[in-house]
């Protein structure tokens, strides 16, 4: 357990947090609502209305489903993980059941804002503020152990500056974007200035599997496509856009993550850039990129890490264990899934676990 760091988990949000909201928003805080059981959403029957919208949308074209809010039967039900730790809630249940698990540190990720939630600045920077006050006030639970990712209001470049801050002092150890932001790819200049005041602030750009591109989720059903097109595969679109564009060349301290979209698609797209780019290529090997651009892969425990590790390099993999959801992602159990593969040494365990993500996150 000394120092293991679970670099990927998540929160399901719950009612405490729009509390949050101040007296003028309050009035447009999420608020839940449900449906009959017999309806085309079965046991996803209750939901977060916000602006006008349920979230999730659990059935049909633009569909999505989420672990929030958990008095669905579809999360209710689960016998994984209490709903007091999956809220946090109560933090030392949560803190309990990362003792069980063998986790020092997590980090931790949302579960409502892998959607694109508004197009209204004011009710963002609202939903954003409340969320990162709640982190906070887990954060304070335990200093250490319970760390985790800031949202940002990125409608208002201005507010997200002010939530960075604000979440530094308060324990936030990276700042959370999907692979795409409304109808921006993320080598936008649009978000240079959150890129420069996250390098002053020692705070990574973690960017996290999510559907942050509406136009794309409203192209695909989730009974047929699930959420690989809207949401999986767009931190492969950040990589290759960022890289293309010499985007870390332009903030030399940033660091980048790249969180839930495994990390097999690493020397594919590796391949497309150096033919894409041509003589203007400027890595002597693979690893060297990783490196000098301080880009790091969440690895899931089933894939060929020691391939993945000499294309990378030990030093730029990490792994998150998805905990609190409960997709094909999950992974609980990661120290003990590394330690029983028998082909990964001591060493590139301790890297995986435990120096490259405390590197990754500033910890």
């Amino acid at each position: 357990m000394v120092g293991v760091v679970d670099a990927d988990t998540h929160i399901s949000e719950s009612d405490g947090i729009w509390e949050f909201f101040e007296k003028e928003m309050y009035p447009r805080r999420p608020v839940r609502v449900s449906v009959p059981d017999d309806t085309l959403y079965g046991d996803s029957d209750v939901f977060w209305l916000i602006d006008g919208n349920i979230f999730p949308k659990p059935a049909g074209k633009g569909g999505f489903r989420l672990v929030t809010p958990s008095e669905a039967r579809s999360q209710s039900s689960r016998g994984d993980i209490t709903i007091a730790s999956r809220e946090i809630t109560d933090p030392k249940i949560r803190l309990a059941d990362m003792d069980r698990l063998g986790i020092e540190t997590q980090v931790i990720y949302p579960t409502l804002f892998l959607i694109y939630l508004t197009k209204d600045p004011a009710l963002e920077i609202a939903l954003c503020r409340a969320y990162n006050k709640w982190l906070a006030q887990v954060w304070r639970a335990d200093e250490d152990r319970l760390r985790w990712v800031a949202v940002l209001p990125l409608l208002s470049i201005e507010a997200s500056i002010e939530e960075m801050r604000v979440a530094k002092e308060n324990g936030a150890t990276g700042i959370f974007f999907r692979g795409m932001e409304s109808d921006m790819t993320l080598d936008n200049p649009y978000f240079f200035p959150v890129y420069q005041e996250a390098e002053k602030l020692d705070l990574p750009i973690c960017i996290h599997t999510g559907s942050g591109a509406p136009t794309l989720i409203d192209l695909y059903d989730i009974d047929r496509n699930h959420s690989f097109a809207h949401g999986r595969v767009l931190p492969l679109f950040a990589f290759r856009d960022l890289i293309h564009n010499a985007i870390p060349e332009q903030f030399p301290k940033l660091r980048f993550g790249f969180v839930e979209a495994s990390a097999g698609w690493a020397p594919f797209l590796v391949h497309i850039l150096r033919r894409l780019m041509a003589k203007k290529w400027k890595f002597s090997n693979t690893q060297d990129l990783f490196q000098e651009y301080r880009m790091f892969i969440a690895c899931e425990a089933d894939e060929d890490i020691p391939y993945l590790a000499e294309f990378i390099g030990n030093d730029n993999i990490i792994i998150g264990s998805d905990y609190g959801h409960n997709d094909p992602s999950a992974e609980p159990m990661l120290v003990e899934s590394l330690a029983s593969r028998g082909d990964l040494s001591q060493e590139l365990q301790d890297s995986i676990l435990r120096t490259n993500p405390r590197v990754l996150y500033g910890l």
